[in-house]
């Protein structure tokens, strides 16, 4: 077990020295990088559809696709108007550091502003492995439940920003939203909650802002 537990601190700490230079190397391109996170049909990638063009309006956007397999989700966010690059991890559950600085060789960082990426679904293992992006975005949704901060808190501690997707089905559901709230702000008070759909597109306004308003703070900030 000790052994184990070493082993797992040693590929920790090197995926968080290249996550440091992947920072370096998106800050020095002039790139805000945003980590989207959630389980598997939340819906990471119809969030992205539904952004991109309100973003695209601002800013030059690119994508980089976490999956499994195939490059369905990569080609829906050029079809959006992004640069997009699909990463297949052949049965990974989660990006790495190593894996995000071989895809930015693929990317134009100088024609870019805002770099998303789009983890692998999963709710636990993505959590665990820093990318280098300078925001941790977590998407939950409706038909879930509203026990999921309750039962992964770790993965909702790490998070920067916290979506909440398919609100238009709260009231087809016994979803307790102010459970959820509670459970939320026990683990991690300060972060920032959006409750939106993209189906009606509900709340994404607000989403969206948030977004435009970190991009235009970095480039305020250089």
């Amino acid at each position: 077990m000790t052994q184990r537990v070493a082993v797992v601190e040693r590929i920790t700490k090197v995926n968080d020295q290249i996550a440091e230079a992947n920072r370096a190397r998106l800050e020095q391109a002039g790139v805000f990088g945003l980590n989207i996170m959630a389980s598997p049909g939340a819906g990471k990638t119809s969030l992205i559809e539904r952004t991109l063009p309100r973003l695209t309006e601002r800013f030059r956007v690119g994508v980089i696709d976490g999956d499994i397999a195939t490059s369905l989700d990569a080609e829906r966010a050029a079809a959006a108007g992004a640069v997009s690059v699909q990463i297949n991890t052949g049965g990974a559950c989660h990006l790495d550091a190593n894996m995000i600085a071989q895809a930015l060789g693929s990317l134009p960082l100088e024609e870019i502003d805002l770099l998303i990426v789009e983890n692998v679904g999963n709710l636990i293992c993505p959590t665990g492995f820093q990318l280098g992006t300078h925001r941790n975005v977590l998407v939950s949704s409706v038909p879930e439940g509203d026990d999921k901060p309750y039962k992964y808190p770790s993965s909702f501690s790490r998070m920067d920003v916290l979506l909440l997707n398919k609100i238009d089905l709260l009231e087809v559901s016994d979803f307790d939203l102010a459970r959820f709230r509670h459970g939320v702000e026990v683990i991690n008070e300060q972060m920032a909650f959006f409750p939106l759909s993209c189906r009606t597109g509900e709340g994404l306004e607000a989403w969206v802002d948030w977004v435009v308003s970190q991009v235009e703070g970095a480039r305020a900030g250089r």
